[in-house]
């Protein structure tokens, strides 16, 4: 089994994004680049899985956080664990939390369930809510100190009922899951999604925030979003996002409003509520490019 290797590359550097069928494969199963000495973004391969999550690991001076587990269940096929053993200090305690319970977050749970010194935050709502410590969901901001690395944490469903942001100010990352990322934007409730858009603009306002960081690319350089399912995603737009894209992305959902539909949102594309006729072309697209090998 090949070493861990932490990428040297920014974040913001082209991550590897897949291969065209029947072109050799030999990407690791987690990427992984550092942003300091103490966080780590990973990024699952597409390869495994198109979905190819970004999974965030924070140090801290009493325990480490892992936010999401990415959507490999099977070790044999994506070994999330190793990639974090590999990572931690022997001995640090390890939370695993979620920036919200899709299968493509929380899969890998298993794999670190019976892992010593660890906890591992359940994915239902009452788990969620109680696992990061809010008494007043979603509006309050709450505390998650890591030793000497306090995160801020506060609730923006819409996307799905849990959904959180969590801010690290060691690194002025702001941490989205799937409701800000460049890519497609499921509002699957618009107004919960609008409301937390807001509330997620203010919080920002209040912090230094530098970058944001979301679970997923699906957007190209030239303005187009890759189809649903494809493995194979070249030319992708950077990762981070800024605090001005939250504006811009709060601005288009407000204009938007509760109206079903798909929404050019500056970075992302919002899709609101049921968007049965975009999915059966995003499905179609995804086919056409499996014909001609591109996806």
């Amino acid at each position: 089994m090949p070493a861990v290797v932490v990428d040297p590359q920014p974040i913001e550097a082209p991550w590897i994004h897949g291969h065209r069928r029947g072109e050799p494969d030999g990407d690791p199963d987690v990427q992984v680049r550092a942003l300091d000495e103490t966080t780590f973004v990973l990024r699952q391969s597409m390869s495994r899985t198109f979905e190819a999550p970004f999974l965030y690991l924070l140090l801290g001076g009493d325990r480490a956080l892992l936010l999401d587990t990415g959507a490999v269940a099977d070790p044999r096929r994506c070994d999330v664990r190793r990639v974090v053993d590999t990572l931690l200090p022997p001995g640090l305690p390890l939370l695993v939390a979620h920036t919200h319970g899709h299968g493509d977050h929380v899969a890998g749970d298993s794999q670190l369930a019976a892992r010593p010194h660890t906890t591992v935050v359940g994915r239902s709502f009452e788990d969620a809510v109680a696992g990061w410590g809010f008494a007043s969901w979603p509006e309050e901001v709450v505390t998650l100190d890591l030793g000497d690395r306090p995160l801020d944490v506060t609730g923006i469903p819409g996307h799905h009922e849990t959904s959180v942001a969590v801010f690290d100010t060691q690194t002025g990352s702001l941490f989205t899951g799937d409701t800000v990322y460049p890519g497609r934007l499921y509002a699957a409730d618009p107004l919960d999604f609008l409301a937390s858009l807001e509330r997620l603009v203010d919080f920002a306002a209040d912090r230094p925030v530098q970058r944001v960081l979301g679970c997923h690319i699906e957007m190209g350089r030239d303005g187009s979003d890759f189809p649903v399912g494809c493995r194979h995603q070249p030319d992708e737009v950077p990762l981070p996002l800024s605090p001005a894209d939250l504006v811009t992305i709060r601005d288009a959902t407000r204009a938007a409003g509760g109206r079903s539909g798909v929404y050019p949102a500056g970075p992302a594309l919002l899709w609101n509520g049921p968007c049965r006729r975009a999915t059966a072309r995003q499905l179609a697209r995804l086919l056409i490019g499996r014909l001609r090998g591109s996806a």
